[in-house]
């Protein structure tokens, strides 16, 4: 991405939680290199699938440097269910909020061709192709619009116009579907990323874009030539806060501990694997002080993939597979089976382990949750965030069966990485964790 200079801009950034960021920069007169800094404020908002946040966040000057090679820019969001970014796309800008996903690859946002002025579109409108002349359709004769390209859970093909048309699923079943095309993120007139290639969705069940960041060679990272970023997700609660998303260097990550992602085999790519995922090194999981009987195995991907553990940005629930998930249960049971809500199950029987009554009383008697790495690098989760209100009072454990997601593989999701700064350092192969007592006064 690319710095502003002296003016400011609206922004707005997503991920599965909702934040609405505000990016800031300092001038600069190059364009986004492999080494650059972003940082962005979240606001906290209570979980709500309905949940409809409105942001009006500044985009201000932070710092830069005079290399070719760096370039540091801070910026805001807020936090419900998902991370929301605003970006300025196109020329002259539209901003477009996409949900900041590092579960996915293809960028998108959602397209029209209303002939109304830019200055009178609100935030929430689609992007219209016709008013940016950097705006640049793929024709189906170029190398990523080829029949059974691996990017694309289902193959691209030619539309009545002979432009590139492609489908994309997601794991929940969404599907957005439309043309590729090129486009460029402007931050100011001087400062821009070059051409990359997004979806421009003409059908979508969802009003927002994705901002993919995994490792495909399409996501945001790999084009935009990013090396490096990192998140602090605030705590969830009934009044916004704010947290930190940083693209490029983060100025506090002398203080992280690392571990290195998984490299996964060729062999190992089929079929319920995922090559592009932030794959961790999961050892275990501790509740209330108590190490669980889960063997390493379970977190690990088998022949065909399943078992795979990866951080996901975009998914605000925790899942595991059966093997881990039931055993959990069991200790719920041990520790709280009294207080269970019998016959509950949310998100369709994703998730089971549900109470009434006071979550904060409930947590105390539940305990801290550990997710436990290599070399002793930890997530703890404080009994006071282990459970999740999902609807009129009802609070839930924060993790659900991927089976009954379709899935095979454990997801960490942002519920379980609030207070804890996330660095991904795509140089280095590997993911950082810093403990923060609090995500919102790191934005400041």
């Amino acid at each position: 991405m690319a710095l502003f200079s002296s003016v400011s801009l609206c922004m707005l950034l997503l991920l599965s939680f909702f934040f609405f960021p505000c990016f800031s920069s300092k001038p600069n007169n190059q364009q986004v290199n492999e080494s650059f800094s972003l940082s962005l404020s979240l606001e906290s908002l209570p979980i709500s699938k309905n949940t409809k946040t409105k942001t009006n966040p500044q985009l201000s000057t932070l710092s830069s440097s005079s290399s070719p090679s760096s370039l540091n820019v801070k910026s805001s969001f807020k936090y419900s269910t998902g991370l929301v970014v605003t970006l300025p796309i196109g020329t002259p800008p539209q901003l477009q909020q996409m949900v900041l996903d590092t579960g996915s690859q293809l960028s998108w946002i959602q397209c029209n061709n209303k002939k109304t002025p830019q200055k009178e579109l609100p935030h929430k409108e689609s992007f219209d192709p016709s008013l940016s002349s950097s705006f640049a359709a793929l024709p189906c004769n170029h190398p990523v619009c080829k029949p059974r390209i691996p990017d694309f859970s289902i193959p691209t093909d030619c539309d009545d116009k002979r432009l590139c048309h492609y489908s994309y699923f997601y794991a929940d079943g969404t599907l957005a579907e439309g043309n590729l095309v090129r486009e460029k993120i402007s931050f100011s007139s001087s400062q821009s990323t070059p051409p990359i290639i997004l979806g421009c969705a003409s059908q979508s069940e969802d009003a927002r874009g994705i901002l993919g960041m995994n490792l495909g060679r399409l996501s945001f990272p790999s084009q935009a030539k990013i090396t490096k970023f990192s998140y602090c997700v605030p705590t969830k609660q009934a009044q916004s806060a704010s947290g930190s998303f940083y693209l490029g260097n983060n100025p506090s990550s002398s203080s992280f501990r690392y571990v290195n992602m998984l490299t996964l085999s060729q062999s190992q790519r089929k079929p319920n694997l995922d090559p592009f995922a932030y794959t961790l090194p999961l050892q275990g999981i501790s509740i209330g002080g108590k190490k669980l009987n889960i063997p390493p195995t379970v977190f690990k991907p088998d022949a065909g993939g399943s078992g795979q553990t990866l951080i996901d940005s975009g998914s605000e629930l925790t899942y595991f597979i059966d093997a881990a998930y039931n055993v959990i249960h069991e200790e719920l049971v041990k520790k709280v089976g009294p207080r269970i809500k019998k016959g509950y199950e949310y998100g369709g029987g994703v998730a089971d382990i549900c109470f009434d009554g006071d979550a904060i009383e409930i947590g105390r008697l539940i305990g801290d949750m550990v997710f436990e790495f290599e070399n002793g690098v930890e997530i703890v989760i404080p009994k006071e965030r282990v459970l999740a209100e999902v609807e009129g009072g009802v609070h839930c454990l924060a993790i659900g069966r991927s089976e009954r997601m379709g899935g095979g593989g454990n997801i960490i999701g942002n519920f379980h990485q609030q207070n804890l700064w996330v660095e991904f350092d795509l140089a280095n192969h590997r993911v950082g964790f810093g403990e923060v007592a609090d995500c919102s006064k790191s934005a400041k």
